[in-house]
């Protein structure tokens, strides 16, 4: 069982080193990306938010909103997003290159969202899964294939430190050095604490954020997710984004008759928050909707209506009617952020982040401090001189193997 052990913990050392600096990166960068959805939100309509015009004022209609817009935005709009606050302004989203905030009452454009806030998440977020690289091309796929070969190689250290921070004697000295902060330990007792403590109490979570990064890198690992529950993975979507969704050239759209589906959309469900409409490229394909009773990432809460021009439900699909295959891919899609469990889950994927990169740092702290102590053992072994017996036998240059004292890999401090 040692000798398992010892395998274990050198594998664990010898994954953790080449790993550690890309790990470090997406940790400190997922602790900046914590609370985006809530920051981003919060600085776009910073100031948009006020009350209707007038006591009773009435939403304008989809199409004549959408006149407005057309008239003062250039580009093909992709999606409404409408909230149930009444103060808050309608999201109109122009594929993925900009989306503009309009008043729900006049339809005036107010703002196109804070450049400065969304600048910064965006090159977060690059750091994060790609390592700084921007827009499409070769580093990109350089950047995205490092951080997903270092998901892989941070999941077997999640898994192989738990095994390694199981305790061989447990008593209440050994439990209070791997459970507990403990003050005034000399350097190495003190990183070896913390990382034990850390990565105890960030197992689990840890576990499930690193696991959803492997599933968000890997077509295979999200294929596997629908074969572990007996489901034929779906077809690999097209790679390009169709030409509404680039805002490609082309007639506005008009959606007249639009507002009376909207209609029937509120009517679908009770609480909801947001409406999505995705603005038909045809006039006779079904009208697709989502509504989420949420705050935009849990997919527990969002579900997805198609209507036909008359009002008729063509498709109607809530969480619970989804496959358990793509119940369990969304939930680990959000898992990876904390926002499947809202606030709470954001926080707690946070604070995990946060441990992640002490981890790193305590992690190298106690390889350096290991790879000094070796090398100030082979100093410290002697060396045989000339009037050595036996010595002219020996090719010169080489210690004697039997003054060589072989070092035990330890797994503690």
């Amino acid at each position: 069982m040692r000798q398992f052990r010892n395998v274990i913990f050198w594998a664990h050392l010898l994954t953790a080193i080449p790993a550690a600096l890309v790990v470090l990166v997406m940790s400190v960068t997922g602790v900046l990306l914590t609370y985006q959805r809530e920051l981003t939100a919060w600085a776009d309509i910073r100031g948009l938010n006020g009350s209707p015009p007038a006591a009773g004022a009435a939403r304008l209609p989809a199409d004549v909103l959408m006149q407005r817009v057309t008239a003062a935005e250039k580009g093909k709009p992709t999606t409404l997003r409408w909230h149930a606050g009444p103060e808050r302004p309608v999201e109109v989203a122009f594929g993925r290159e900009k989306t503009v905030f309009v008043n729900a009452y006049t339809g005036q454009v107010l703002s196109a969202g804070s450049r400065g806030v969304r600048g910064f998440f965006r090159t977060v977020v690059a750091w994060h899964r790609w390592l700084g690289a921007q827009g499409e091309g070769p580093a990109r796929d350089r950047g995205k294939a490092v951080t997903g070969a270092a998901n892989l190689m941070f999941l077997f250290l999640v898994v192989s430190g738990f095994y390694l921070w199981w305790p061989r004697n447990w008593n209440a000295t050994a439990l209070r050095n791997v459970l507990v902060f403990r003050r005034g330990l000399p350097g190495k007792a003190r990183d070896f604490n913390w990382h034990n403590v850390i990565g105890f109490w960030s197992a689990v979570p840890l576990f499930l954020i690193v696991l959803s990064g492997v599933v968000i890198s890997y077509r295979w690992a999200g294929d596997l997710v629908y074969r572990a529950v007996g489901e034929a993975p779906p077809p690999p979507t097209g790679g390009g984004a169709s030409a509404g969704a680039r805002g490609g050239k082309g007639d506005a759209p008009t959606l007249t008759g639009m507002e009376a589906l909207r209609v029937r959309v509120e009517r679908q469900v009770d609480g909801w928050r947001s409406i999505t409409l995705q603005i038909p490229s045809e006039a006779d394909k079904p009208v697709a909707f989502t509504i989420d009773r949420g705050d935009g990432g849990q997919p527990q809460k969002r579900a997805s209506l198609s209507l036909s021009a008359t009002g008729e439900v063509e498709k109607w699909e809530p969480f619970a009617a989804s496959t358990r295959g793509r119940q369990v891919r969304s939930f680990l899609r959000f898992a990876h952020t904390g926002e499947v469990a809202g606030l709470a889950g954001q926080t707690v994927a946070g604070l995990v982040s946060l441990g992640a990169a002490l981890l790193v740092w305590t992690g190298l702290s106690l390889s350096l401090r290991r790879f000094r102590a070796w090398r100030g053992r082979r100093r410290e072994r002697p060396v045989p001189g000339p009037d050595s017996p036996g010595d002219s036998a020996r090719p010169r240059g080489r210690t004697p193997r039997a003054l060589i004292q072989v070092q035990e890999p330890e797994t503690s401090a």
